[in-house]
């Protein structure tokens, strides 16, 4: 996995393009869990003190985040190791090498990729995917950085922890990294289809990380962002890779850069929680034995010398077609600023970028956006931890031509007007604020935040173990803050001059063709090579290809079958049978129900609403997103948005108010819809959270030209970067269209977050440009849903996650705010007449027809509902269906990213999706035959284990306190009907799992069965024997 943005963003208060206020905690001290402070073995309580061939360097004990960190280095070769030792059941281990990328081949990133695909003590193909389903990891992956590799796991089992230890310091330390695998996953050049043609016309350039990065390179914020990187640091190229150079890597390049990069002396191993120390290090020092201390290649690369500033690049990207044709360009102004080591400057700098550009209230926000410089924040827009000197980021996207010129001097202008006022005292107490409850807050998930926080520092330059030190880093803070004008000196010191780096996107309206081109000209060169190699003609050249595609194809067909033995497993056995239950209180409040949890919180309410809204007509459905963001845009008649959001940062941990659709798990086409609210604050600020609940829904001012012009602004930012959206997450849009042609749930759901939310978005915004009156009716419809959007009747419901001392004052205070609700649910009001918008994404066929190089497919099947017995067979077979069928044939094979089933036992569908795929053609008849290939499978006991122990991975992941109840009050799934069915899931038998992948798969009359593609036209689509709706989204036009 690429990780494709590798910055730090210190302090995210609002993320202007969503309907979330204030909801996130502060990166640089996020996921806190609170615990007692645990000290391990007593062998290694002392620095100096040795085991099992390691050595304690140092100790540190860190209170406030209730752990102790110890720094070990391996005596033979120099292996730092880190282990954070706290309180927590959910271990995390990780081994990361410094990995600087020497080219734009994408070498790293494909290494990454073949590394677990076999090692020398588990010589099988693909370890990694082999092992997900043998574990309970809860998190288990590998990614690329800009200039590192780390491959982590998360695990509450014990002896799931070892076993994935051990698979992953071989699959890293000793790969087999073999040429097939290389070709599989890197890049190759072979017949779409080797075992029918023999032709030229039909040689392609194939691979998994080969069609993941046309992917990625069809997102221009991605483009943007990359481009980016490769001016601002020269020295450092593209770890992912640029397709266009990544046919230039060989195998033997790989196997030289991972004997170089891949060694202990340049590892950087990292543990966490409750584990024995001694116990893993013994393991560890296992792995690094017959390694010798070697030269390690950890060079610091920096960023681009801005001294002679400014310094100027301007490259060329793609189209937006949901955007203006005027409003085409991105563009950023950079200024690196301090050492990241100086970790108390880093700290007091991630608060001046806050302070100046998080929320709608922020100066650069109403300067840039608001004042309609730009339409959004570009994807490289912040302040930057990630390398050993911070960079601070500010970039729009959408920009006219004309305007990208006074990108700077607007910045600069903004800056020096507004950053008195930017940074008064209540600003600062109020992100101080958001750091407390940020400390407070218990989450599963510590550990692996923990682990993103400290890697990039760490290969950096940085302490990590300073770096832990979050009260003396903010003591300090505070200490130099206290003497005025801290902040404005940093902002003069850094930011306001010329040393800066100015970098432009402009549109090329041929990209897309010329990438096609460009691609058609590297497969004649690769070709022509393997003719000079092989000294022979092209037809001789094509057949070499095609009988290496075989070979490669048998390989894999042999893998499928192969003995999986020599890795470990867990077994159905530790799953526990029982499930760990959380006991709520439910009560009524006048006519709400209220749902109570009394856990540790330590001392903060979790609290969560929802307003079913009956007989939603699907115009205001369609504008129910929009509502939603407006709430957290636009004023009150007495408060601004600035004011609002000020109140929030000093009183809350933040408060989000979205749409939401509940299937009926009872009924296959049952379903509700309206919005939740959610939002937490300290005990004593309860009260204050409530209010601002109450004025957020019920005060906010619709009228006038300034609430015109911020829906017009959020029209615009919703649509701007929209086919970047689609794109990162295709699969997902694919299935949710095509389920939308199946249950009544899906299609509500759709309408709000789907493809048919995104072209009712383009209309409204086309609808607004050409007639500045449409704009007005649009406002009027969200006054008429304000009217109805929460109510003092049963169609309320409250759930509260506190602790026990704070019930009573809590129930006091619910009660006050449902007292000053509106009273009663009634029918809706008549709706204004308006202009229609008319979206409508369900079809059982459908193809929209998008700019990406590669596609996404998503399917569907209608099944059962939840308490069905036949529900339990059907979320096995998703299992086994991933991995034994789909894997192979799509990713392996195909070449797609990604390719999954999953059966929903809420919704009643049954889906399966690709991701990135070359081939959608081949993955529909994949999709089609699956039925028949698993009920035609004599499924093995150890294949049915495997793939429960999968599905329980999800189910008994663990989860953070504030969502405690939230299963029940969201979906209606009780605790009494969650435990018979995690019985009829332990106890499926192979015969079950065929039975329904025959009745509901194979057998599925035509409309209980959808599909939906995503990708770029092509002939083919002519030649399927359904029939597909074509679709385009609605070109957003001035």
């Amino acid at each position: 996995m690429i990780r494709n943005v590798t910055k730090s963003r210190s302090f995210p208060a609002i993320a202007p393009h969503s309907s979330r206020i204030l909801s996130k905690s502060i990166p640089i001290c996020q996921h806190r869990r609170s615990y007692a402070v645990r000290t391990d073995e007593a062998t290694l309580s002392n620095v100096g003190d040795r085991a099992h061939g390691f050595t304690l360097q140092r100790i540190k004990g860190v209170p406030e985040l209730n752990l102790t960190a110890k720094h070990l280095s391996h005596d033979t070769t120099g292996a730092q190791y880190l282990h954070v030792a706290r309180d927590d059941k959910n271990n995390v281990f990780a081994i990361s090498f410094k990995t600087n990328p020497t080219d734009d081949t994408g070498l790293p990133h494909i290494l990454e990729h073949v590394s677990l695909c076999g090692s020398q003590q588990f010589p099988v193909r693909d370890p990694f995917f082999k092992m997900m389903p043998r574990s309970l990891s809860n998190f288990m992956n590998a990614f690329t950085s800009s200039d590192y590799t780390s491959y982590p796991f998360a695990t509450t089992n014990k002896q799931d922890f070892q076993n994935l230890s051990s698979v992953y310091l071989d699959a890293t330390l000793r790969p087999l990294l073999k040429k097939s695998d290389f070709l599989q996953e890197g890049w190759r050049l072979g017949p779409e289809n080797p075992r029918d043609q023999d032709s030229s016309s039909d040689v392609r350039l194939k691979g998994v990380v080969y069609n993941e990065m046309k992917g990625q390179m069809s997102d221009s914020s991605y483009l943007f962002y990359v481009r980016f990187r490769d001016h601002i640091f020269p020295a450092l190229h593209n770890s992912g890779g640029d397709p266009q150079k990544m046919t230039n890597l060989t195998h033997e390049q790989l196997v030289n850069f991972h004997k170089r990069n891949y060694h202990p002396s340049n590892a950087r191993i990292f543990s966490y929680g409750d584990l024995d120390l001694s116990n893993q290090l013994e393991l560890v020092n296992t792995h690094l034995g017959g390694f010798q201390k070697a030269e390690a290649g950890d060079d610091v690369k920096s960023a681009l010398d801005l001294g002679g500033g400014p310094f100027e690049a301007v490259v060329s990207g793609p189209i937006d077609t949901l955007q203006s044709p005027d409003r085409q360009y991105k563009s950023s102004v950079s200024w690196n600023t301090c050492q990241t080591s100086d970790l108390v400057e880093t700290f007091s700098l991630s608060i001046m970028s806050s302070l100046l550009l998080s929320g709608y209230g922020s100066p650069l926000y109403r300067g840039l956006i608001e004042s309609g410089l730009g339409l959004g924040y570009s994807s490289n827009t912040g302040f930057d931890t990630s390398a050993n000197v911070a960079m601070f980021t500010l970039g729009l996207d959408g920009m006219r031509k004309e305007d990208t010129s006074t990108l700077k001097s607007a910045i600069v202008r903004i800056l020096e007007q507004s950053s008195d006022e930017a940074f008064e005292p209540h600003k600062v107490d109020g992100l101080l604020h958001q750091l407390e409850l940020a400390l407070k807050h218990k989450t599963s998930s510590f550990g692996m935040g923990l682990l993103d926080k400290l890697l990039p520092g760490w290969f950096n330059g940085a302490d990590p173990l300073e770096s832990l030190s979050w009260n003396s880093i903010i003591d300090a803070f505070k200490q130099r803050y206290s003497q005025g004008g801290y902040l404005q000196d940093l902002l003069a010191k850094y930011i306001l001059n010329d040393r800066c780096f100015i970098f432009t996107m402009e549109p090329a309206e041929t990209y897309h063709s010329d990438l096609d081109a460009q691609e058609l000209v590297r497969k004649e060169q690769a070709l022509s090579s393997v003719e000079k190699e092989l000294n022979s003609s092209a037809d001789e050249a094509v057949k070499h290809l095609r009988n290496q595609e075989l070979e490669l194809l048998l390989e894999q067909e042999d893998a499928k079958n192969s003995n999986v033995d020599c890795l470990p497993t867990l077994h159905v056995q530790d799953i526990p049978k029982e499930i760990e239950r959380k006991p709520i209180e439910i009560i009524e409040i006048g006519n709400v129900e209220l749902i109570q949890r009394e856990t540790a919180t330590n001392g903060i309410t979790y609290f969560q609403a929802k307003h079913i809204i009956e007989n939603l007509p699907k115009e205001l459905r369609l504008l129910l997103p929009l509502f939603t963001d407006c709430l957290m845009r636009l004023g009150t008649r007495t408060r601004s948005v600035g004011e609002l959001e000020d109140t929030i940062l000093l009183k809350t941990g933040g408060i989000s108010i979205s749409p939401f659709t509940r299937p009926d798990p009872l009924s296959l086409q049952g379903a509700t819809e309206g919005l939740v609210i959610s939002g937490h604050a300290l005990d004593g600020n309860v009260p204050a959270l409530l209010d601002l609940t109450k004025t957020l829904l019920l005060e906010i001012d619709f009228s006038g030209d300034k609430a015109m012009a911020a829906v017009m602004e959020l029209l615009e930012s919703k649509a701007s970067g929209a086919l970047d959206s689609i794109a990162e997450a295709g699969n997902a849009f694919a299935s949710m269209s095509a389920s939308a042609a199946l249950s009544r749930s899906s299609r509500l759901e759709e309408e709000k977050s789907g493809l048919s939310q995104v072209d009712a978005i383009s209309q409204l915004l086309r609808q607004a440009r050409n007639d500045p009156d449409s704009l007005r009716s649009v406002v009027e419809r969200l006054q008429h849903i304000q009217q109805f959007a929460v109510s003092n009747s049963s169609q309320l419901a409250i759930r509260m996650v506190c602790e026990p001392s704070a019930v009573g004052a809590n129930q006091q205070q619910l009660a006050n705010f449902i007292s000053n609700l509106p009273n009663g649910s009634s029918p809706l009001p008549p709706l204004p007449s308006a202009q229609s918008v008319n979206s409508d994404a369900t079809s059982l066929r459908t193809f929209f027809d998008l700019p990406y190089q590669v596609s996404y497919t998503g399917s569907c099947f209608r099944t059962v509902n939840y308490d069905n017995p036949a529900s339990a067979p059907l979320a096995i077979l998703g299992q086994l269906l991933t991995h034994h069928y789909l894997h192979p044939e799509i990713r392996e094979k195909g070449g797609a990213y990604g390719a999954s089933a999953n059966a929903s036992p809420i919704s009643g569908l049954f889906s399966m999706s690709s991701y990135r795929d070359p081939n959608p053609r081949k993955t529909l008849q994949t999709f089609q035959k699956a039925g028949v290939f698993a009920r035609d499978r004599a499924w093995t006991s150890r294949e049915l284990e495997e793939a429960k122990l999968g599905l329980f991975q999800r189910i008994d992941a663990p989860r953070d306190v504030s969502s405690e109840g939230a299963k029940e009050f969201m979906s209606g799934v009780t605790e009494d009907m969650e435990q018979p069915r995690r019985q009829r899931l332990l106890e499926v038998k192979p015969e079950d799992v065929q039975m329904a992948a025959d009745q509901f798969l194979s057998q599925a009359k035509p409309d209980e069965q959808s599909v939906t593609i995503l990708g770029e036209s092509k002939s083919w689509l002519n030649d399927l024997p359904e029939k597909y709706t074509v679709r385009r989204l609605n070109v957003a036009q001035e």
